[in-house]
């Protein structure tokens, strides 16, 4: 069974930096897509960045480029979402995903999700 565990998150003040955690278990996903998504309140959830080592594309959202970094483990099978300079605008529930396809920013793309973690900035 396949699974995406997250870990990090929290409340911290603008400007400050947090690390999100992904652990995937079930399947090597060192070849896979892996992607960050985050939805606020009230809002649609939107792909924050996506690593794609198959196709050799990495994406950030325009809104988050140059403060925020993926990477990868992959001897301990694990994506991180390194948040740097952050923005109250920034607060939202982020997710982490997977799949075995082509990475693209639609979150239907994506079959296996964490379980969401909750990342406060305030001002």
């Amino acid at each position: 069974q396949v699974q995406l565990v997250q870990s990090g998150g929290g409340l911290v003040q603008a400007g400050g930096s947090l690390t999100l955690s992904c652990a995937a278990s079930g399947r090597t996903f060192s070849r896979s897509a892996m992607a960050w998504f985050r939805q606020a309140s009230g809002q649609e959830r939107e792909c924050v960045t996506y690593d794609d080592l198959t196709y050799g594309r990495t994406y950030y959202a325009n809104s988050v480029k140059g403060r925020f970094t993926i990477s990868r483990d992959n001897a301990k099978n694990t994506v991180y979402l390194q948040m740097n300079s952050l923005k109250p605008e920034d607060t939202a529930v982020y997710y982490c995903a997977a799949d075995f396809g082509r990475a693209t920013v639609r979150s239907d793309d994506y079959h296996y999700w964490g379980q969401g973690t909750q990342v406060t900035v305030s001002s």
